[in-house]
């Protein structure tokens, strides 16, 4: 399991449109840890944005993972020393985790770097890299049109994107390919749509009635062919060759256990009606605009 990476927004805040437990406890966070070292699973994705998150993963002590942390978007009050502020940030995300350096460290809020302080940004994760506090630097994204920008303000190791079944965006525009060949590693988040691909019809919201078409096939798809919708969106996240990462968010071991499980075994062709392009949809924070 090599290629999953475990997400912890919900080891600090509540999290994911089908979470119905909140925050998870530390008790149940040590149980998680345990089965992922156990399977493999060596990368933990984690933001400073996430809540207690940090302070959480800190706390439990996993030395033998590597981190992905994202800075918080720029503060709404002028910062006088962009340098010192992100060097705080991560001194202090460093000390939160308990650990010596990080694996990455992202943007969160990609549009920082295309304002009047993103070369000093950029200047300050070159310095923190070189001295060895991140070993590689990159943004978090929420479409793939933001590369064309971006990518001409940063040199990126690690571009972090959602994809998933419904979700081709990253591949159909071509940037997936050429982030595969310019060796940036590309680590695919909101492969369960937060969870809402994988509710039943009766349980997902009314609201998202409006894509109705898209369900039915995606219920029929399912049926036909005898497959879970876990199954098929890990699968799926997991067959696409270019991409290094899978983060996956749990609330528990058993949903850990359970989406390792479902990653084993084939995924039957998917129907071109599947895919969908409405950012209303792929995007969650749009989620809240959707009326009834």
């Amino acid at each position: 399991m090599k290629k999953l990476a475990l997400g912890t927004a919900q080891f600090g805040m509540s999290y994911g449109i089908a979470n119905q437990h909140g925050k998870i406890k530390l008790e149940n966070i040590k149980d998680i840890i345990k089965i992922a070292r156990e399977k493999n699973i060596d990368l933990v994705d984690t933001a400073i944005a996430y809540g207690d998150s940090e302070r959480i993963i800190g706390k439990i002590g996993i030395l033998d993972f590597k981190f992905v942390t994202k800075l918080p978007p720029l503060p709404k009050i002028e910062v006088a020393n962009i340098s010192f502020w992100v060097e705080d940030q991560i001194k202090l995300s460093l000390k939160r985790l308990g650990i010596q350096s990080l694996y990455g460290l992202l943007i969160h809020r990609s549009e920082d770097l295309l304002g009047d302080k993103g070369e000093k940004i950029v200047n300050a994760l070159n310095n923190l890299k070189s001295r060895g506090l991140v070993k590689k630097i990159g943004i978090s994204i929420y479409d793939s049109s933001e590369l064309e920008k971006l990518t001409n303000q940063i040199k990126v190791d690690i571009v972090q994107a959602p994809l998933n079944i419904i979700d081709q965006r990253l591949i159909n525009s071509s940037w997936l390919s050429k982030l595969y060949k310019a060796d940036v590693e590309v680590h695919i988040r909101s492969v369960f749509l937060q969870g809402l691909l994988l509710m039943s019809k009766q349980n997902r919201p009314h609201k998202f009635n409006r894509w109705k078409n898209l369900w039915k096939i995606w219920h029929e798809w399912l049926n036909d062919n005898q497959i879970t919708a876990l199954e098929a969106t890990i699968r799926y996240a997991l067959s696409v060759e270019k991409i290094s990462k899978v983060i996956v968010g749990v609330d528990s071991k058993k949903q850990l256990q359970q989406i390792i499980l479902a990653s084993d075994g084939k995924l039957p062709p998917i129907p071109p009606g599947l895919f969908m392009d409405d950012i209303n949809l792929l995007n969650p924070s749009n989620w809240n605009k959707i009326q009834k």
